[in-house]
């Protein structure tokens, strides 16, 4: 691996807005096998089905660089936050599967680039709350934190659509999963 940068970068447009429409929810390691064109996935191979969830707000998508000048090592810590409004019993069930698991989570973002975070480890619960404020207008529902850890930034997924994230996908054989309206 070469350590020699390849280009800059010029000054953008302003053009760019912030937020998450959408996360996908993918069980961990039902992708397949992933390919990487420029750190960027064109094709899964995988057989899956994908969980979606609506968020505004509060939800975010992070990566923290992290580098041991001792122990000549990086990674990148990549983590999701999730609001989600509303308690139900349904999602209490599911967030209990989630936080014993460690999906693939895909973040959708308001521009319209879908961004895989966790490709090889997954992403794990690693915090969160089930809530009712004190308030009228206070927070009722949940909050979660997904952490993986990978030696890459998270991935961005070609070909996705609005209707479609995996549409790029020529070999994945997607199918969504069912989404309730709580």
């Amino acid at each position: 691996m070469s350590c020699a940068l390849t280009g800059g970068r010029a000054k953008p447009c302003k053009d760019a807005v912030g937020g998450i429409k959408k996360i996908h929810f993918v069980d961990f390691g039902n992708l397949g096998d992933v390919t990487l064109v420029d750190d960027e996935v064109t094709d899964m191979g995988g057989t899956f089905t994908y969980y979606t969830y609506d968020v505004k707000g509060n939800s975010s998508l992070e990566t923290n660089i992290t580098t041991s000048l001792e122990n000549g090592t990086t990674f990148f810590e990549q983590v999701v936050n999730l609001t989600l409004h509303k308690l139900t019993k349904e999602d209490n069930k599911e967030l209990k599967l989630m936080a014993f698991g460690r999906p693939h989570v895909f973040v959708e973002t308001f521009d319209g680039s879908v961004i895989l975070v966790g490709r090889e480890h997954g992403a794990e619960v690693t915090g969160g709350t089930m809530v009712t404020g004190t308030a009228m207008g206070d927070l009722q529902g949940y909050t979660l934190t997904l952490t993986a850890n990978e030696v890459t930034m998270p991935n961005f997924v070609n070909g996705a659509t609005a209707a479609n994230p995996f549409e790029g996908m020529a070999s994945a054989t997607e199918t969504p999963g069912t989404q309730r309206t709580p």
